[in-house]
Parts: structure tokens; sequence; C-alpha cells
């Protein structure tokens, strides 16, 4: 466990800003901005794209590493200072994009240099990220550590690819820029999604399925199985891919091999997890865990969309709900379930660790209310998967509708988290006892 282990300061600030752009994510799906309402390459689904894979997604993954990968390598972080500035750094950066991509689709006024001063900005970023996490965990590269190595690479990949995409579009890349730009979206998505997201989530899954249910850590040589399989994925689509990049049958072949490590990595994690809940000691499930089943399932759902879409000669039409119900169901499924635990655990921390042992504390569980967020995430899961149906049934409408019903799960869940963090569901007799501190909503005091 992590009692005594020092709490990252900005962590809940990541959260907070993450949370922030779900939800413009879902106001955008909410008003018909982007896909379905747009074609999937339009500006607006760019803008959609970006704030849901960096926004949300991306953000709220660097803050669970600057607290969680000194405890896969039990080692303190690299440096303490680069995650305030490196959040700076994504956000501007971020709403430079956007507002590039906004002008791009005429709805602001032309400015499209704002495209490749956001890369900058996002690299930059995104570079003391890869280098704080990458030197601690290169310490230790066991276990899930290498993972989050793997998926780190990935999102260099990633961002090296959007960078020429950002330039191209400004129009300051040539004809080089426009040839990857052409070509390349799928290798900086799979990268982007089965690499930096993927794999780090399931690297970082690892270490808390292990510890919030008691369970013995996942054998590391049938994890290291996982991670080649997904890591080769990855590898095969950028190398691959960049190699082939101006041969349209060589691409359409690298990604098939890409697309059938990516299956094999899938059901070798199902494996693992699997594995993990047969050995754990705690027997009753906490909500976190029953909710990130369903998003274990949303992942083989994902998966079973890929190979049927493909069996029927139909993903490339379908492309926006398989994206959807990973992005959704998969990713932003396990990041709110582990988000509530990880509150709840850290605030703990926070709180009540410096008092064991010198006055009566509360458990963790006394600091949530799981009977009443339960209905939260179910209209959030729900909302997810009928938006999945609306989507390859080519209802925009019914899909409004379900990023309507979607949000109020996501704003129920938040209301959860934030009443968590100001402890609005402990006894009063236990809530503050004596040498205790109240936490920050948005930050940590030491």
């Amino acid at each position: 466990m992590m009692i005594g282990a020092s709490i990252s300061r900005w962590t809940m600030t990541y959260f907070a800003a993450a949370l922030a752009w779900l939800f413009v994510a879902l106001a955008l799906m909410i008003a018909g901005v982007g896909y379905p309402a747009a074609d999937i390459a339009s500006a607006d689904t760019l803008v959609l794209v970006h704030a849901v894979c960096i926004g949300w997604l991306s953000l709220a993954m660097c803050g669970a590493l600057f607290q969680f990968v000194p405890v896969l390598v039990a080692k303190p972080l690299f440096s303490e200072k680069s995650a305030l500035p490196a959040l700076i750094l994504l956000v501007v950066g971020l709403c430079a994009l956007i507002a590039g991509f906004l002008s791009l689709g005429g709805r602001l006024p032309p400015a499209l240099w704002l495209l490749p001063l956001g890369a900058v900005l996002l690299v930059a970023g995104f570079g003391l990220v890869v280098v704080d996490l990458g030197l601690t965990a290169w310490l230790r590269p066991t276990g899930p550590a290498r993972f989050v190595l793997a998926g780190l690479a990935s999102l260099v990949a990633t961002a090296v690819f959007g960078s020429v995409f950002a330039f191209a579009l400004g129009g300051w890349a040539g004809s080089f820029g426009d040839a990857v730009l052409a070509s390349g979206v799928p290798l900086h998505a799979i990268a982007g999604l089965g690499g930096w997201l993927t794999l780090t989530a399931m690297g970082v899954s690892y270490r808390l399925l292990s510890m919030f249910m008691l369970a013995p850590d996942p054998d590391d040589r049938r994890t290291k199985v996982t991670l080649i399989a997904g890591a080769l994925a990855v590898a095969v689509t950028v190398i691959g891919g960049a190699l082939a990049i101006d041969l349209a049958s060589g691409l359409n072949v690298v990604l098939s091999a890409a697309a059938v490590l990516g299956l094999l990595c899938a059901a070798l994690y199902g494996r693992d997890v699997a594995a993990i809940f047969r050995t754990r000691k705690r027997r009753q499930l906490e909500l976190n865990m029953r909710m990130a089943t369903l998003s274990f399932a949303s992942l083989g759902a994902t998966a079973f969309l890929g190979v049927a879409l493909v069996a029927a000669g139909a993903f490339s039409t379908h492309l926006g709900a398989f994206a959807f119900l990973a992005i959704f169901g998969w990713l932003s499924g396990l990041v709110l379930a582990k988000l509530y635990k990880i509150v709840a655990f850290l605030t703990w921390l926070e709180t009540y660790g410096p008092v064991m042992g010198r006055a009566p504390t509360p458990r963790v569980q006394d600091l949530v209310a799981e009977g009443r967020a339960t209905k939260w995430f179910a209209i959030y899961y729900l909302s997810v998967w009928a938006g999945a149906l609306s989507l390859l049934a080519a209802e925009p409408f019914a899909f409004q509708i379900t990023a309507s019903a979607m949000t109020v799960g996501a704003v129920g869940v938040v209301s959860e988290i934030v009443r968590i963090r100001r402890l609005t569901d402990v006894e009063s007799g236990l809530r503050l006892p004596a040498g205790a501190v109240a936490p920050c909503l948005l930050f940590a005091r030491n």
C-alpha cells in the first residue's frame, strides 16, 4: 500500500482540468458539433476528438501517473517541479490547437498559425511529462512500469505525427507534410489510443487492481507477453506505416497485422485481469471495481465490434462507432471508475495518514456513498452503449439524446468525487480529528 508515501501536489489539479475538458466534449456532442453531425474528418470532429483525447483522457492519465509511477517503481518522482508547468503548457497548447481547428473550419477568423503554435506548446508539455515519468520508470523498468514506458514511447510517436499534421494544415510543412497528412491519420490515432492511452491504462490498472482488491501482483512473465503483443502492434503501426505511407496497399497490410496483434493483446490482458479477480483476498467488490468490469466488458465489445465490422466490410463506414465505444466505454469508463477510488484513497492519505495511530480515523470506504453513486455510473455506461448503437444505426439525433444522458451520469459521478474531496459523507465525529487538516479541492497541501 501507500501509507506514508508522498502525495503528488498537482494530481487533483490534473483531474479537475481533465473533467472540465470532459464536459466540454460532452457539450459539443449534445450541440451536434463534430461526428456524427459532421464528417469524421471535419474540423469540428478534430475539435471534439482532441478535447476528449488530450483534454480529458491524457490529462487524467498524466495526473494519475505523477502519483502512481513512483509507487510502481518504489522510487520518488525524478522531479516534482515539472508537473505544474507541464499542465499549463498542455492546457494552453490544447486551447491554441482547438482555436486553430475552429479557424480551419470557418468558425473563427483565419488564424492557421495557431495550429503549429498549439503543437509546439503541446510537445513542450508532453515532453516534460515524458522526461519526468520516463526517467522515474526507467529506474526500475519491471512489471507495470514497462507498460508505462511503452505508453510514453507511443506518446512521443503520437506527438510527432500530430505536430507534422498541425504544421501541414497550417501550410508550413510542404509536400512531405501533405503526404503524411494524407495517409498518416490512422497511425497517429493508433499510437495515441492504442499505445499511449491503452497500454498505459493497462499498466496502471494492474497495480491498482491488485492494490485495491488485495490480490497478488500479476505474474510478470504473463504480463510481459501481453506487453510484447501490444508494443508490437504499435511498433508495426508506426514504423511499418511510416515506411508504407505512400503505398495504400502496403499500409493496409501493416494495419491488418497491427489489428491482429492488438486483438491478441486485448485477449491476454483479459486473461491477466481475470487472474487478478480470481486471486483477490477482498471478496466483496467495491463500486470502482464493479464499474471497472463494465469497462473491461466494453473493451471486449469494442474488439468484437471491430472484428465484426471488418468481416462485413463495413469498418470504414462505422469507424466512428468503433472509436466512440473504445474511447467512452473502455477508456473513459475505466478512468471515471478509478478516479472515484483514487480521489477517495488520496484524500484519505492526505487527511488521515498523518494522524494514524494518534486519533480515531474513518476508513477509506467511509468517504464514499456507493449506493448513491451506483446510479450515476449505471446511467453513464447505459448511455455509452446506447450511443454506440445510435452511431451504428446512423441516427445523429438519437446520439445527441444519449450524449445528454451521458452528461447526466458524468455530472453525478463528478458530484460524488467532489463530495469525497470535501469529506461530506464522513461522520461528523470522525471528519477532522485533532491534528488533521481538511484537504483543498484542487491540490494537495503537502
